[in-house]
């Protein structure tokens, strides 16, 4: 099953710019509200979810957190539109962040404000992801014909809460002090860059293209149409970057050969398992994300097909509970239920078999059924444990 990566956006001009370049975006409700919409990343089957965040390092770090617990990615992308700190760099570049710096925090002295500066890393891997697909040309094959290939910039963006739009301000003054090696400036990456630190550093990346200067002439570019140009470009480059994300860091690999499941066994015969970028508890402290309790045998315990295959069987039918919700709130049409409905009646017959052949046919069902519910991605995450779990039958 191919990963999925999250795109944030601020704007709808820099939303629209992401969602052009989805197939079939499909909206996922999310119970507080928020909707994002599921799609896939050109022809491939690599997925993203997409939303809209508003302006703001806050709304961002909120709804980067919600979108990290609703479909536990492979990354986060920011994607949209930035004013330049720097002559040389054109209108329409794209700069990948290397680092976040959140730039407002301080301290007031009576000889003045004091930097507190806070500040988030791009990841060694996909930094190195970046920087591969901007040697090429070929993420820009979705831009407009005739049109120059814009630069890729690998830097510092400094994010803050305000619109800077003068070279002279106290603000102005601020950033070239104290964050002078920033080639940019916006008012969301360090919400996101939080919130992926905080989910066991989840990778976030910044992508911003470049639509004003930041020095007092925005309302000219602004006239000028460079908003959409800058966002066109940030997306062609953010698509390619999830795409090669995904590709590099999910496999087909059990989750555990990923490092992305965490198991914490206790006395008593209880296992927790955490999948993706989970924190791991039980009856103590915060559990956050797709976290499922299996109940097998504890440590020292000799293992015991019959208790493995009776755990299986309660997750397939809690999984079945939730295959009826995804039909009942429409995430799964009439033709796709009652096809999936199919395969899990071969997945119950074939869990009663402890033969070989029985075990055969429970994985070639449980692979069908992945693919029939593939769209659905916490369905698609909650079959992903079962088959791990049948893999380690013994």
């Amino acid at each position: 099953m191919s990963g999925l990566a999250v795109i944030l956006t601020a704007l709808d001009l820099e939303y629209r710019a992401v969602r052009e370049k989805l197939t079939d975006p499909q909206v996922h409700r999310h119970p507080a509200g928020t909707r994002f919409e599921v799609g896939n990343l050109g022809h491939s089957r690599s997925r993203a979810a997409i939303a809209l965040v508003g302006k703001g390092n806050h709304p961002a770090a909120v709804l980067a957190e919600r979108a990290i617990a609703e479909f536990a990615p492979v990354a986060v992308l920011f994607v949209g539109i930035a004013g330049a700190l720097w002559p040389d760099i054109a209108l329409g570049d794209v700069v990948v962040a290397t680092h976040v710096y959140a730039y407002h925090g301080a301290t007031s002295e009576d000889d003045g404000l004091k930097g507190r500066p806070r500040v988030w890393e791009i990841s060694h891997g996909p930094d190195q992801i970046a920087r591969h697909i901007a040697r090429t040309s070929n993420w820009a094959r979705g831009l407009p014909p005739g049109r120059p290939i814009p630069a890729v910039r690998f830097g510092p963006i400094a994010a803050g809460e305000v619109v800077q739009d003068s070279a002279l301000s106290d603000q102005a003054r601020w950033v070239r002090d104290h964050y002078n090696d920033a080639l940019a400036i916006e008012m969301e990456a360090a919400g996101v860059a939080q919130a992926g630190h905080l989910n066991n550093s989840l990778p976030v990346i910044v992508v911003r293209g470049i639509s004003d200067r930041a020095d007092g002439s925005k309302a000219a570019t602004d006239g000028a149409r460079w908003q959409p140009r800058a966002a066109a470009n940030a997306a062609a480059f953010g698509i390619a970057l999830a795409g090669g994300l995904i590709t590099e860091l999910q496999t087909d690999r059990p989750a555990e050969a990923r490092g992305m499941v965490r198991r914490t066994e206790m006395s008593g015969g209880v296992t927790n398992v955490a999948t993706d970028h989970a924190q791991v508890g039980f009856q103590a402290g915060q559990i956050i994300g797709d976290v499922r309790v299996v109940f097998g045998p504890g440590p020292g315990t000799p293992t015991d097909l019959s208790s493995q295959i009776a755990a299986l069987a309660a997750e397939v039918a809690d999984f079945r509970e939730q295959l009826r919700q995804a039909h009942t709130t429409g995430r799964l049409d009439e033709s796709t239920y009652l096809a999936a409905e199919a395969e899990l009646e071969i997945v119950t017959d074939s869990l009663a078999e402890s033969t070989g052949q029985g075990k055969s046919r429970l994985m070639v069902a449980l692979k069908k059924l992945r693919g029939l519910i593939a769209d659905v991605t916490e369905l698609a995450a909650n079959l992903a444990t079962i088959i791990t779990a049948v893999k380690g039958m013994s």
